[in-house]
């Protein structure tokens, strides 16, 4: 029994476990409210980090947080659960979730990596993923605060063969964790940089990138020239049209 597009054998699992890659519990409960919103009928429990960075904003930080992830899905289990949302928007271990998951038992209460190969019908999401697969119907552009992650961005939607559909990834003026700090100047960048991804890039809709610019982009959302994709937001959206 495995996923597939129309969710069979998911039916009974109705649990969504949000992984936070990043430790700040802060950032955990906020996009975790945004879950529980979107997917109302599922259980929703939200897992944080436990070493890292309180914010990914470089290459070197997002690859480590792929093993967090993994390691956050196997302190979980997979007893109940329909789907792992991962909300970092580059998907730190997003594959290697998918991977471990695709060899692993069944367990009642834990998932056993290097077991035989045993289909188990778990969905894993990635919020980047969702956001840029959702924002592939048109012309988009990436708006984020991490300039450091700019190149892992793109290696991300040259990976999904949208590199045609994508105008350009735009970045916010300041240091991210200063920005973090200051969410109404966070705010104003933002819409700053999506101003710019419409006038000048020709893009018709943009994706905020960035799980902890959940609830700015959420706040910006139709006052913009052009309409916004918040990728948990995304990533919810592609759970409940996976899973019913």
């Amino acid at each position: 029994m495995s996923v597939d597009e129309e969710g069979n054998g998911l039916r009974r699992a109705r649990t969504v476990v949000l992984i936070n890659p990043n430790t700040s519990p802060a950032t955990t409960a906020m996009m975790a409210a945004v879950v529980r919103e979107e997917l109302g009928g599922f259980a929703v429990r939200a897992v944080t980090a436990v070493r890292g960075p309180g914010m990914i904003v470089s290459a070197d930080e997002l690859r480590a947080a792929a093993e967090e992830v993994v390691a956050a899905a196997l302190r979980t289990g997979i007893e109940g659960v329909a789907a792992f949302v991962v909300g970092a928007f580059g998907d730190p271990g997003v594959e290697e979730l998918r991977a471990v998951l695709s060899g692993a038992e069944a367990g009642p209460r834990s998932v056993q990596p290097g077991a035989e190969p045993v289909p188990v019908p778990v969905l894993v999401v990635g919020i980047g993923e969702a956001a840029l697969l959702e924002a592939a119907d048109t012309a988009f552009g990436v708006v984020t605060t991490t300039p450091e992650l700019v190149e892992a961005t793109a290696a991300r939607v040259e990976a999904l063969g949208l590199t045609d559909r994508c105008t350009g990834i735009r970045c916010t003026e300041g240091d991210p964790h200063e920005l973090a700090g200051m969410p109404d100047v966070q705010r104003e960048r933002l819409a700053a940089a999506v101003e710019l991804c419409a006038r000048r890039d020709g893009a018709r809709q943009v994706v905020i990138g960035g799980g902890p610019l959940t609830e700015a982009a959420a706040l910006l959302d139709g006052r913009c020239a052009v309409p916004l994709i918040v990728p948990v937001a995304a990533a919810c959206r592609r759970v409940r049209r996976v899973l019913g």
